[in-house]
Protein backbone atom coordinates (compact mmCIF):
# COMPACT_ATOMS: atom_id res chain seq x y z
CA UNK A 1 0.00 0.00 0.00
CA UNK A 2 1.39 3.42 -0.58
CA UNK A 3 1.98 5.59 2.22
CA UNK A 4 -0.32 8.01 1.85
CA UNK A 5 -3.20 5.72 1.62
CA UNK A 6 -1.89 3.84 3.97
CA UNK A 7 -1.94 7.53 6.62
CA UNK A 8 -5.58 8.25 5.22
CA UNK A 9 -6.36 4.85 6.38
CA UNK A 10 -4.68 5.57 9.59
CA UNK A 11 -7.43 8.92 9.94
CA UNK A 12 -4.41 10.78 9.50
CA UNK A 13 -5.60 13.06 6.76
CA UNK A 14 -7.56 12.77 3.35
CA UNK A 15 -5.14 11.15 1.24
CA UNK A 16 -4.33 14.39 -0.79
CA UNK A 17 -3.78 16.33 2.46
CA UNK A 18 -1.53 12.90 3.69
CA UNK A 19 0.72 13.69 0.35
CA UNK A 20 1.78 17.04 1.49
CA UNK A 21 2.18 15.75 5.11
CA UNK A 22 4.86 13.27 3.76
CA UNK A 23 6.39 16.08 1.27
CA UNK A 24 6.81 18.45 4.21
CA UNK A 25 8.82 15.72 5.89
CA UNK A 26 6.50 14.90 9.10
CA UNK A 27 6.23 11.01 8.52
CA UNK A 28 8.94 8.26 9.04
CA UNK A 29 9.19 4.57 8.41
CA UNK A 30 10.71 2.26 9.93
CA UNK A 31 12.61 5.25 12.25
CA UNK A 32 13.71 7.17 8.62
CA UNK A 33 12.04 10.37 7.37
CA UNK A 34 10.17 9.40 4.02
CA UNK A 35 8.95 12.45 1.82
CA UNK A 36 7.59 10.35 -0.98
CA UNK A 37 3.93 9.37 -1.02
CA UNK A 38 4.12 6.21 -2.76
CA UNK A 39 6.23 4.49 -0.91
CA UNK A 40 5.28 1.34 -0.46
CA UNK A 41 4.56 0.24 2.98
CA UNK A 42 2.31 -2.57 4.73
CA UNK A 43 1.65 -3.98 8.13
CA UNK A 44 5.01 -4.67 9.24
CA UNK A 45 6.14 -0.98 8.75
CA UNK A 46 6.73 1.21 11.53
CA UNK A 47 4.97 4.40 10.20
CA UNK A 48 4.75 7.46 12.68
CA UNK A 49 3.30 10.91 12.07
CA UNK A 50 5.30 13.54 14.07
CA UNK A 51 6.48 10.71 16.11
CA UNK A 52 3.29 9.24 17.18
CA UNK A 53 2.68 5.85 15.53
CA UNK A 54 -0.14 5.30 13.90
CA UNK A 55 -2.07 2.01 12.12
CA UNK A 56 -4.99 1.57 9.71
CA UNK A 57 -7.96 1.37 11.84
CA UNK A 58 -11.55 0.50 11.21
CA UNK A 59 -13.21 3.06 8.88
CA UNK A 60 -16.02 4.33 10.22
CA UNK A 61 -18.69 7.01 8.22
CA UNK A 62 -21.06 9.12 10.34
CA UNK A 63 -24.03 11.54 8.94
CA UNK A 64 -24.47 14.35 11.01
CA UNK A 65 -26.82 17.03 11.16
CA UNK A 66 -25.09 20.24 11.63
CA UNK A 67 -26.83 22.76 14.08
CA UNK A 68 -26.40 26.70 13.02
CA UNK A 69 -23.21 28.45 14.86
CA UNK A 70 -21.33 24.75 14.61
CA UNK A 71 -18.00 24.68 12.69
CA UNK A 72 -17.00 22.02 10.13
CA UNK A 73 -13.42 21.84 11.52
CA UNK A 74 -11.59 19.45 13.90
CA UNK A 75 -10.50 22.30 15.97
CA UNK A 76 -11.44 25.97 15.84
CA UNK A 77 -9.38 28.47 17.50
CA UNK A 78 -12.44 30.53 18.68
CA UNK A 79 -13.61 28.13 20.74
CA UNK A 80 -17.16 27.41 18.90
CA UNK A 81 -18.13 23.74 18.74
CA UNK A 82 -17.53 21.58 15.78
CA UNK A 83 -18.98 19.07 13.91
CA UNK A 84 -16.47 16.14 15.07
CA UNK A 85 -17.40 17.09 18.93
CA UNK A 86 -21.15 15.56 17.86
CA UNK A 87 -19.91 12.19 17.26
CA UNK A 88 -18.33 9.43 19.64
CA UNK A 89 -14.57 10.24 20.50
CA UNK A 90 -11.65 7.36 20.89
CA UNK A 91 -11.19 8.03 16.85
CA UNK A 92 -9.39 10.72 14.54
CA UNK A 93 -12.26 11.76 13.00
CA UNK A 94 -12.78 14.89 10.11
CA UNK A 95 -15.89 16.44 8.14
CA UNK A 96 -15.92 15.83 4.73
CA UNK A 97 -15.73 18.71 3.08
CA UNK A 98 -17.05 21.68 4.76
CA UNK A 99 -20.78 24.01 5.71
CA UNK A 100 -20.36 27.25 6.61
CA UNK A 101 -21.55 28.15 10.46
CA UNK A 102 -24.92 29.45 9.71
CA UNK A 103 -25.80 26.60 7.71
CA UNK A 104 -27.55 23.68 8.40
CA UNK A 105 -28.19 20.33 7.69
CA UNK A 106 -25.97 16.81 6.34
CA UNK A 107 -22.25 16.93 7.05
CA UNK A 108 -20.36 13.56 6.67
CA UNK A 109 -17.77 12.75 9.85
CA UNK A 110 -15.24 9.89 8.91
CA UNK A 111 -11.91 8.59 9.30
CA UNK A 112 -12.15 7.36 5.86
CA UNK A 113 -9.62 9.61 4.00
CA UNK A 114 -10.17 7.52 0.93
CA UNK A 115 -13.79 8.16 0.91
CA UNK A 116 -13.59 11.70 1.68
CA UNK A 117 -11.33 12.40 -1.23
CA UNK A 118 -13.72 10.69 -3.40
CA UNK A 119 -16.76 12.70 -1.96
CA UNK A 120 -14.94 16.38 -2.17
CA UNK A 121 -12.31 16.26 -4.98
CA UNK A 122 -13.83 18.52 -7.57
CA UNK A 123 -13.23 16.10 -10.16
CA UNK A 124 -16.05 13.40 -9.10
CA UNK A 125 -18.81 16.47 -8.58
CA UNK A 126 -21.33 14.31 -6.17
CA UNK A 127 -24.50 16.05 -5.65
CA UNK A 128 -25.45 17.96 -2.89
CA UNK A 129 -28.84 19.20 -2.53
CA UNK A 130 -29.70 22.52 -0.15
CA UNK A 131 -33.02 23.85 1.22
CA UNK A 132 -33.23 27.52 0.72
CA UNK A 133 -36.05 29.70 2.46
CA UNK A 134 -35.61 33.00 0.37
CA UNK A 135 -37.37 36.40 0.68
CA UNK A 136 -39.46 38.06 -1.34
CA UNK A 137 -41.47 34.94 -2.10
CA UNK A 138 -42.55 33.47 -3.99
CA UNK A 139 -39.85 33.22 -6.41
CA UNK A 140 -40.38 34.42 -10.33
CA UNK A 141 -40.45 31.73 -13.01
CA UNK A 142 -37.72 34.00 -14.79
CA UNK A 143 -35.51 33.79 -11.82
CA UNK A 144 -36.07 29.97 -11.57
CA UNK A 145 -34.62 29.50 -14.86
CA UNK A 146 -32.15 31.43 -14.49
CA UNK A 147 -30.80 29.65 -11.70
CA UNK A 148 -31.29 26.10 -13.60
CA UNK A 149 -29.16 27.65 -16.93
CA UNK A 150 -26.58 28.85 -14.28
CA UNK A 151 -26.09 32.78 -13.10
CA UNK A 152 -22.73 34.76 -13.15
CA UNK A 153 -21.09 35.36 -10.31
CA UNK A 154 -18.12 37.58 -9.03
CA UNK A 155 -15.88 34.14 -9.78
CA UNK A 156 -17.98 33.34 -13.08
CA UNK A 157 -20.72 31.58 -14.18
CA UNK A 158 -22.01 28.81 -12.05
CA UNK A 159 -23.00 25.24 -13.81
CA UNK A 160 -26.79 24.17 -14.30
CA UNK A 161 -28.71 23.72 -11.33
CA UNK A 162 -31.87 21.65 -10.55
CA UNK A 163 -34.50 23.87 -8.68
CA UNK A 164 -37.42 23.26 -7.67
CA UNK A 165 -39.91 25.86 -5.56
CA UNK A 166 -41.83 23.58 -3.13
CA UNK A 167 -43.99 26.40 -1.52
CA UNK A 168 -43.73 29.74 -1.87
CA UNK A 169 -40.49 30.82 -1.27
CA UNK A 170 -38.60 27.54 -0.46
CA UNK A 171 -36.03 26.12 -3.03
CA UNK A 172 -34.70 22.69 -3.06
CA UNK A 173 -31.38 23.42 -4.93
CA UNK A 174 -28.99 21.12 -5.95
CA UNK A 175 -25.63 21.55 -7.68
CA UNK A 176 -22.29 19.81 -8.05
CA UNK A 177 -19.80 22.24 -7.09
CA UNK A 178 -18.51 23.40 -4.08
CA UNK A 179 -17.80 27.39 -4.40
CA UNK A 180 -17.69 29.38 -1.00
CA UNK A 181 -21.36 30.44 0.19
CA UNK A 182 -22.44 29.54 -3.48
CA UNK A 183 -26.16 28.88 -3.08
CA UNK A 184 -26.67 31.88 -1.00
CA UNK A 185 -24.60 33.86 -4.04
CA UNK A 186 -27.20 32.42 -6.19
CA UNK A 187 -30.09 33.40 -4.84
CA UNK A 188 -28.59 36.76 -4.49
CA UNK A 189 -27.66 37.40 -8.02
CA UNK A 190 -31.28 36.88 -9.71
CA UNK A 191 -32.97 39.10 -6.42
CA UNK A 192 -33.34 37.10 -3.32
CA UNK A 193 -32.01 37.14 -0.19
CA UNK A 194 -31.63 33.27 1.83
CA UNK A 195 -33.21 33.87 4.76
CA UNK A 196 -32.14 30.00 6.42
CA UNK A 197 -30.41 27.16 4.45
CA UNK A 198 -30.03 23.74 4.63
CA UNK A 199 -28.28 20.99 3.18
CA UNK A 200 -30.88 18.16 2.80
CA UNK A 201 -28.98 15.74 -0.08
CA UNK A 202 -25.41 14.36 -0.44
CA UNK A 203 -25.32 12.27 -3.33
CA UNK A 204 -27.79 9.25 -2.64
CA UNK A 205 -28.43 10.30 1.34
CA UNK A 206 -31.33 12.26 2.68
CA UNK A 207 -31.23 14.08 5.92
CA UNK A 208 -34.69 12.83 6.71
CA UNK A 209 -35.73 12.84 10.46
CA UNK A 210 -32.25 12.85 11.46
CA UNK A 211 -32.63 15.85 14.98
CA UNK A 212 -30.27 18.87 14.75
CA UNK A 213 -26.69 17.98 16.15
CA UNK A 214 -27.99 14.06 16.20
CA UNK A 215 -25.68 11.89 14.29
CA UNK A 216 -26.25 8.18 13.22
CA UNK A 217 -23.47 5.75 11.75
CA UNK A 218 -23.92 4.60 8.07
CA UNK A 219 -24.32 1.25 7.18
CA UNK A 220 -22.03 -0.28 4.71
CA UNK A 221 -24.40 -0.30 2.00
CA UNK A 222 -24.63 3.60 2.14
CA UNK A 223 -21.28 3.89 2.21
CA UNK A 224 -21.43 1.86 -1.16
CA UNK A 225 -23.69 3.67 -2.21
CA UNK A 226 -21.92 6.90 -2.01
CA UNK A 227 -18.93 5.42 -3.43
CA UNK A 228 -20.41 4.29 -6.38
CA UNK A 229 -22.53 7.57 -6.77
CA UNK A 230 -19.07 9.40 -6.99
CA UNK A 231 -17.78 7.10 -9.70
CA UNK A 232 -20.95 7.46 -11.50
CA UNK A 233 -20.23 11.14 -11.39
CA UNK A 234 -16.74 11.15 -12.45
CA UNK A 235 -15.82 14.04 -15.00
CA UNK A 236 -12.79 15.19 -16.52
CA UNK A 237 -10.00 16.29 -14.29
CA UNK A 238 -10.47 19.62 -12.61
CA UNK A 239 -7.53 21.50 -10.25
CA UNK A 240 -7.96 22.18 -6.41
CA UNK A 241 -8.60 20.35 -3.29
CA UNK A 242 -11.56 20.52 -0.59
CA UNK A 243 -13.32 23.52 -1.96
CA UNK A 244 -15.09 25.99 0.53
CA UNK A 245 -17.90 25.78 1.80
CA UNK A 246 -20.69 25.79 -0.71
CA UNK A 247 -23.57 26.99 1.62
Amino acid sequence: MRLARYLAHAGVASRRAAEGLVREGRVTVDGKVVTDPARDVDDRSRVAFDAEPVAPEPTVVYMVNKPRGVVSTVRDTHGRPTVTSLVPRGRRLYPVGRLDADTTGLILVTNDGDLANLLTHPRYEVPKTYRARVRPAPVAGGALRRLRAGVELDDGPTAPAQVRQLQPGVLDVTIREGRNRQVRRMCEAVGYRVISLERVGFGPLRLGRLAAADHRRLSPTEVAELRAAAKRETGPPAGGDHGPPAG
